[in-house]
């Protein structure tokens, strides 16, 4: 079997079982989510993906954990109100990787804004370009009510527009004032999707996860489903099929001759700067801003350097969503408009991104109002297809524990099954027992340095990559004597090593772009491809074959790119 490790033993499990109470397809952020849902209920779920865990949409975020403030123009109340508590909840339970964020957005009038605010607020079609300082006081005011359960950080306000000068000197000069308020970004939602999955294998480890593991079809009865590393097909039944599939939902449904249209995706690119003056006067702040054309787009500080984002372009085809050449001119262009005070350019760009919106089916010519709220249709069975069909449309990475635990007590009820826990209050990973106040952290840090024989500094740095599974890695970094890699220093062999052993790595790029942040923070040089994949293939007994095509393979992709990025190296 191809792979290695963890993942053999997982496809190998699969070989020796031919069905399931239920099956999910896709494991982005919403299967993820179910996975674990179902899986803590006591329910035996199978959870397969075409490629990685959270490699699709699911890796191409914002980054962002937020209650929606711009949900509140639609009239969203219920989807809002939904969103900061799970955000709030989110700070509770994965402090390790969900952390506060203050935003701060411009306004550059005082009562503009108002007319096209309240026809989108009553449900109207209209443009709004321009949200004054009084649309936007009253906003953030309506969003500190939305947020107030379970609250975790301090509510909104607004600075002048000499505070505000002083706060952002470079910010454009026709400003009047900042509204203020908090929000949380994730730092790796990629690893908080890979942990939930190991949560659930924890608690249940009658079900299983499989990456790289694609819906082919169905013959009756049966669903059959390819490895697409090795080429083997396997064949199994279920009693209920969830179709987590995102921008592809539609074409997983047709595999399994369900021909309905509910996704109408939107195209979401993003960029990281290199750029230390901006990162520098944003001073861990996010702007939230409205272009001139009426979007609305983002600038803050990640892992020291600045995100950018994003667009809202209808696709046809997700497989083919690139950050093309058009979206870099026109993030760029609105972001030198907000800051003329800084000399910002192209060559700042170390990495790029997008990724698919999996939105319901619509007809509407502003993408921006369609609506980010879930829904789950259900095709019931039909002819030969003994299982219902379960869509998971919508959703996104702040309410998927929410939209989890709706469609969690849907699949409960048609297996006659009664809900065991619940898990609103329940920490994730190395959430768990995650040290949240500096003595709390020095302390847990001490400890594991005395423990491991690993120095301070680097219990310090694994902690803030993997939160408290840290522990196991630090004993498989002492293990190996912790030699770093020479291209990349602040990385250890044994580190990539561990993660390659234990994480369910199939693929060289699975490592390299979402068991760790070395790619998004523009370091996947080649170099750092080549050394990576030497580790890791002595991890997973690669030969010098396999590690060459998986060194060609993440620099230069071929075929289907389900990873929906684009790299610079």
């Amino acid at each position: 079997m191809a792979g290695g490790g963890p993942r053999t033993a997982a496809r190998e499990r699969l070989t020796a079982r031919s069905h399931f109470p239920v099956l999910i397809v896709g494991a982005g952020i919403n299967g993820c989510g179910l996975f674990r849902e179902l899986s803590l209920q006591g329910i035996d779920c199978l959870l397969v993906d075409r490629g990685d865990f959270c490699s699709g949409t699911s890796a191409a975020p914002s980054r962002l954990i937020h209650g929606g403030v711009k949900y509140l123009e639609t009239g969203a109340f219920r989807l809002v109100a939904e969103s900061a508590l799970e955000r709030n909840r989110l700070l509770a339970n994965a402090p390790h990787f969900v952390r506060p964020l203050q935003a701060v957005v411009p306004a550059t009038r005082w009562l503009s804004g108002i007319w096209p605010s309240l026809v989108r607020f009553l449900g109207g079609q209209a443009k709004l370009a321009n949200r004054g300082a009084l649309v936007l006081r009253l906003g953030l005011l309506l969003y500190d009510w939305y947020g107030r359960h379970e609250r975790k950080m301090p509510v909104s306000g607004f600075l002048s527009r000499r505070a505000a000068r002083a706060s952002l000197p470079s910010l454009r000069p026709d400003i009047v004032g900042l509204g203020t308020y908090y929000d949380a970004m994730v730092l790796a939602p990629e690893r908080l999707g890979m942990e939930l999955v190991f949560d659930a294998l924890d608690a249940h480890p009658r079900s299983l996860a499989v990456n790289h593991v694609a819906l082919v079809g169905r013959q009756g009865a049966e669903i059959v489903l390819r490895d697409e590393l090795d080429g083997s097909e396997k064949r199994i039944t279920a009693d209920l099929v969830v179709n987590a599939t995102g921008p592809w939902i539609d074409d997983a449904n047709a595999k399994l001759s369900v021909e309905r249209r509910y996704i109408g995706g939107t195209k979401g690119s993003h960029l990281l700067l290199d750029h230390p003056d901006l990162v520098r006067e944003l001073d861990g702040r996010m702007v939230y801003f409205g272009a001139d054309d009426g979007r609305v787009c983002l600038v803050f500080p990640f892992l020291g350097l600045a995100l950018v984002g994003s667009t809202d372009i209808p696709v046809e085809d997700p497989d083919k969503a690139t950050c093309d050449a058009e979206e870099v001119a026109y993030m760029m262009a609105v972001l030198r408009a907000l800051f003329p005070g800084l000399e910002t350019g192209e060559a700042q760009i170390v990495y790029r991104y997008s990724g698919v919106r999996p939105l319901p089916a619509s007809d509407a010519d502003d993408p921006g109002t369609i609506s980010r709220d879930h829904s789950v249709p259900i095709d019931e069975p039909e002819g030969d297809r003994p299982f219902p069909l379960l869509s998971l449309v919508g959703g996104k990475w702040t309410t998927f524990r929410a939209f989890s635990e709706e469609v969690a007590d849907q699949v409960l009820s048609r297996l006659g099954q009664t809900r065991r826990c619940l898990t609103r209050d329940l920490p994730i990973g190395g959430g768990h027992g995650f040290p949240c106040e500096a003595a709390q952290r020095q302390a847990w840090i001490e400890q594991e340095s005395r423990r491991s024989g690993l120095a301070q500094e680097r219990i310090g740095t694994l902690l803030e990559r993997y939160g408290t599974t840290a522990s196991g890695v630090a004993d498989h970094c002492a293990a190996a004597g912790d030699p770093m890699l020479s291209s990349l220093p602040d990385y250890g062999c044994g580190e990539i090593a561990a993660l390659a052993e234990n994480e369910m790595v199939g693929r060289l790029s699975d490592l390299l772009l979402r068991r760790t942040t070395i790619a998004i923070t523009g370091r996947l040089k080649p170099a750092v491809v080549e050394e990576a994949a030497e580790v890791v293939g002595a991890a997973l007994g690669w030969d010098a074959e396999r590690i060459a095509r998986e060194v060609a393979e993440t620099l230069i992709p071929s075929g289907v790119d389900n990873d929906l990025f684009h790299r610079l190296v």
